[in-house]
């Protein structure tokens, strides 16, 4: 064999050793999961690599991780309620416990059929939310899976629709704006009736005839320090020791590019530009906001 031969032949091999070991670290729904409500309503098939929430009008569903995380990045991969889901909220979010929670929000809203999801993003500190961002999406979410991740680090929160900035939270605890750098936090998610507001503020409601509504899961990672209640520190997990870019992760000129694509099109609401909801003035953080 040829030196250039054995170079090509030692690549395929450390490329596949490598691939080997990211799968061997991506997440199993059994292993990493609890069911915390609507047992009945929610399945976890494939050996774990699969999971669905069902809602009725007897109960919705939900599962929260068996970690808790301080700073990462989470991806799951998503397929959402398909045909008529006016009514139906479907959440995905990062939270910790308390009064004084720390929480990241994405929350997509059902809608009747043909009309558009709205994507609802918060970000909560202490307690405190009214940090709301809408969007609608430049695909059909029901479709097929897409991926949607935070990246939550010391500096910035950044929400991800198929690796693609749709909003950034930058740390400016310096201007006396609380930021979650302190609170490890659980990844959760759930589907519940909410046709008390989701759809056009509460006009449209469930049609429950059309139930069972459900949602789809897979290929979940979290690429994050798991924390250790015990010792009071986190623990990067095997992953994150091979892809830890998001320690130090923040918008660069791709990202500042899509995001000012995804905000002039797709946003439909921004709380940093609701004058009547702040008569009194924005709140500081919208002052000082780079993202656009």
């Amino acid at each position: 064999m040829s030196s250039s031969s054995l170079k090509v032949v030692m690549l395929l091999l450390a490329l596949f050793s490598l691939s080997a070991l990211v799968a061997a670290s991506a997440g199993n729904f059994f292993q990493d999961f609890d069911i915390t409500w609507g047992n009945d309503h929610a399945n976890i098939a494939n050996g774990g690599q699969f999971l669905t929430l069902s809602l009725d009008n007897t109960s919705g569903s939900g599962f929260r991780s068996k970690n808790e995380y301080l700073f990462g990045r989470i991806d799951m991969q998503i397929k959402l309620v398909s045909g008529n889901s006016a009514g139906t909220v479907t959440t995905y979010y990062l939270s910790s416990q308390g009064p004084n929670h720390d929480e990241i929000d994405f929350e997509f809203l059902g809608n009747v059929s043909g009309e558009p999801y709205i994507v609802h993003t918060n970000v909560f500190t202490h307690g405190e939310g009214n940090r709301e961002e809408q969007f609608y999406l430049w695909f059909d979410p029901t479709k097929a899976f897409h991926t949607y991740s935070f990246i939550w680090n010391s500096q910035v929160i950044m929400f991800l629709v198929d690796n693609i900035p749709i909003r950034v939270f930058n740390n400016l605890k310096s201007l006396g704006v609380p930021f979650p750098n302190s609170q490890p936090m659980r990844i959760y998610s759930s589907l519940w009736n909410a046709d008390d507001w989701a759809t056009r503020g509460g006009l449209v409601k469930t049609d429950w005839t059309k139930a069972p509504f459900i949602a789809s899961y897979r290929n979940f990672e979290a690429n994050a320090c798991v924390w250790s209640s015990g010792s009071s520190s986190c623990v990067y997990n095997s992953n994150s020791l091979q892809t830890n870019t998001w320690q130090d992760q923040a918008l660069d000129a791709t990202g500042r590019r899509r995001i000012r694509w995804v905000q002039k099109k797709y946003m439909i609401y921004n709380y940093c530009t609701d004058l009547k909801r702040f008569p009194q003035g924005l709140p500081p953080e919208c002052k000082r906001s780079k993202q656009r």
